[in-house]
């Protein structure tokens, strides 16, 4: 049940004015079961100072694209009502003039455009108004008996409005309704959501929660737990067993949806998901339509209801049934924009945003973690909506034309405009192993800078969590993900592969980086000391590159791999046989790989550096004493000893060999594989030749 948060302490800290409307929207967007991500608006009106000094009547409304959530102070925008008001006396207003004008009302031009549903606000006559998309309200607006329902629950204090997009006369509707019923408290809006007042920002909340609740109480004492979607077809898998599943079909989901842009792939198995994905009505429900127009934008009209039978050795059949049902799910929204199209509207991707796998759960997708997070979540409202509305009768949606109406409406797809341009590395997933090093954790914030989201691979899990927090808190959460691997362990290569195809969907990016050094002349190499160099920076690099390749030819979107090798490489390094011999067998591998991969797109290249002391944990251990030994110097000198070898006499650091990782992963570097690129100030002993 819906629950009021208000919390009179709190409350009070909050200055009269927009302050308090924060308050009360933070509030409300902080429970989704009250308001969708980025979806509902808030307003209060009092009265400010304008330009000249005269006391105005302001309305304070949430702008465009802002989430009730998470918006400030910043995100509202002040207009005045006397400009307002008498809009109410048209009898007609297009959106784009409704825009144009409202523009023209602002007390500020900095504000923020002000929400699709403004005039909403204006119109009713009330200090405070919520417009909020509760589940249990949209559950009865979405039921074909709806209204008749309403009736026992709410008596004669609704208004009941029907079915039409937001703007002018939505907005004369909703008052004239209000206007025409003294005893309204509450106006439901047919496939939409609800509309609350109150003389304060508390009274208006708790109208808000308490309007809610009767909705809420009614239907759950009318679910039938068993009976819900029709009860059970299929039993959900063993986690085990879905994981195992998963790891091989996420590849193959991410490949074939993005085929214009490369997508971001999460899976979700709440409780409600599976209870839904497992029914026998899941199928011919979730074809219905959307449960709320809020909800299009992000998961489409439908959602791709995948036709296979849970098996715990179906992978094969699960990736064949995936294929052919995003083949027809794209065939069939091609279709869908083509029977409705405008003149200059312009086709989204046709991949389905959320895919339904009986058994399984739900694999969400979008340009990011976060915004395929989104649609998981207004999916996991679309459940609710229709686990409410078939409690009550039957579930219905909008028609195909209004569905598409709303999914291509200008003022919709404004929001869209709002979001940061995409950068180099946008849409794509980066695997670094030794990630907790000082190369590895510069590459990843490298990467993740421009967009990207990294996993960072690591026998030092402390230190790659550590990172990927630091990551996370500046750009926010699921973008950097830690895990424990061993690269000279298969089983641990295998799963820590199949944990990020689960994470995100799959791999584009590729840093072999793991490492370890040894120092002792050739006759007093140990086999040990020989085996340990050969296992952890040939038979590791080997490891981590051919689980990579499998997933990437899986996706089928090409992809990038970087060694990082060492001068080494090609330079014969006294009493250091066993480590320069392996850091040749990586450069060789690398380009028998590039070979290989050409016919997949799957570039590999290889950096090598030198004398990377700082953040390593290399040059921390007996390496650093073995080297100076050898130099016949002091340990606290080396770091000006290889400076001054160098050409550019300068030393190298990990962002210097991050920034030639960069350069190889990115779209600089397309047309370029099976090369060595040096990062070592210039050493003439390790010129190629």
């Amino acid at each position: 049940m819906v629950k009021s948060q208000w919390n009179n302490e709190e409350a009070s800290k909050q200055q009269a004015g927009v302050d308090e409307l924060v308050y009360r929207s933070n509030l409300i967007g902080s429970d989704r079961s009250v308001c969708n991500w980025g979806g509902g608006n808030t307003s209060l009106k009092t009265i400010e100072k304008d330009f000249r000094g005269r006391d105005v009547e302001v309305m304070w409304v949430k702008g465009s694209g802002s989430d009730l959530a998470t918006m400030k102070a910043q995100h509202f925008t002040g207009l005045r009502l006397e400009d307002i008001k008498p809009l109410i006396e048209r009898s007609e207003m297009p959106d784009e003039e409704m825009v144009a004008y409202l523009s023209h009302c602002m007390m500020d031009s900095k504000h923020p455009r002000a929400s699709i549903e403004t005039l909403l606000h204006a119109f009713l006559p009330y200090p405070h108004v919520d417009h909020t998309h509760p589940d249990a309200i949209i559950s009865l607006c979405c039921a074909d008996n709806g209204k008749e329902i309403a009736k026992e629950i709410y008596g004669d204090t609704f208004v009941w409005v029907p079915y039409i997009r937001p703007g002018f006369t939505l907005s004369k509707m909703i008052a004239e309704g209000v206007r025409n019923n003294p005893n309204a408290q509450l106006v439901l809006m047919e496939k939409h959501g609800l509309v609350t007042w109150g003389e304060t920002s508390e009274a208006c909340y708790n109208q808000t929660i308490a309007m809610i609740q009767k909705a809420e109480q009614y239907i759950n004492d009318r679910i039938q737990e068993p009976e819900v979607f029709g009860g059970s077809r299929v039993e959900t898998l063993a986690e085990e067993q879905r994981k195992a599943i998963l790891s091989e079909v996420m590849p193959v989901i991410r490949g074939a949806v993005s085929d214009v842009k490369k997508m971001i792939c999460t899976y979700d198995a709440g409780d409600d998901v599976l209870q839904f994905v497992n029914s026998k009505n899941a199928k011919v429900l979730s074809q219905v339509g959307a449960a709320c127009p809020d909800h299009l934008v992000h998961t489409k009209r439908t959602p791709l209801f995948v036709d296979w039978t849970p098996s715990a050795e179906g992978a094969a059949e699960l990736k064949e049934a995936v294929r052919q049902g995003i083949e027809a799910y794209k065939a069939e929204y091609k279709a869908y924009f083509d029977r409705n199209k405008h003149e200059g509207d312009v086709m989204f991707e046709a991949a389905p945003r959320v895919i339904l796998i009986p058994g399984i759960g739900m694999v969400n997708t979008g340009k990011s973690l976060v915004m395929a997070g989104v649609s998981g979540a207004l999916y996991h409202r679309a459940i609710a909506v229709m686990k409410g509305s078939t409690a009550l009768g039957e579930f219905v949606s909008l028609n195909e034309n209004e569905s598409y109406n709303v999914e291509y409406w200008p003022l919709e797809l404004y929001k869209l405009t709002l979001a940061p341009a995409e950068a180099e590395f946008s849409r794509k997933i980066a695997f670094i192993t030794g990630g907790a090093g000082g190369i590895g954790s510069e590459t990843a914030r490298r990467f993740v800078s421009e967009g990207a989201h990294v996993v960072l691979a690591d026998l030092n899990l402390e230190g790659a969590e550590k990172i990927a927090a630091e990551i996370n808190a500046q750009y926010g959460e699921g973008r950097a993900k830690a895990v424990k691997m061993d690269v000279t362990s298969e089983d641990m290569v295998v799963a820590a592969m199949a944990e990020t195809a689960i994470a995100y969907g799959g791999v584009d990016i590729i840093v072999n980086n793991a490492g370890l050094a040894t120092s002792s002349p050739f006759d007093e190499t140990s086999l040990k000391e020989w085996n340990l160099n050969m296992n952890v920076l040939g038979t590791g690099y080997f490891l981590v590159a051919r689980e990579a390749f499998k997933q990437m030819k899986e996706q089928g979107l090409g992809g990038s791999m970087i060694f990082v090798a060492s001068k080494n490489s090609v330079y014969a390094g006294k009493n250091v046989t066993a480590y320069s011999s392996v850091k040749a067998l990586e450069a060789h591998l690398a380009r028998c790989i590039a070979a290989e991969g050409g016919e997949h797109g799957i570039r590999v290249n290889t950096i090598l550096p030198d004398a990377i002391l700082q953040g390593s944990a290399i040059w921390n251990s007996g390496w650093r004493n073995e080297r100076a030994a050898a130099y016949g110097i002091e340990p606290d000198q080396l770091e000006e000893h290889y400076r001054n070898r160098t050409i550019l006499l300068v030393n190298i650091y990990p962002k210097d060999v991050a920034e030639g990782i960069a350069f190889f992963a990115s779209s600089k570097a397309e047309k370029t594989t099976g090369c060595m690129l040096t990062i070592d100030g210039g050493v003439p002993a390790a010129f190629t030749r």
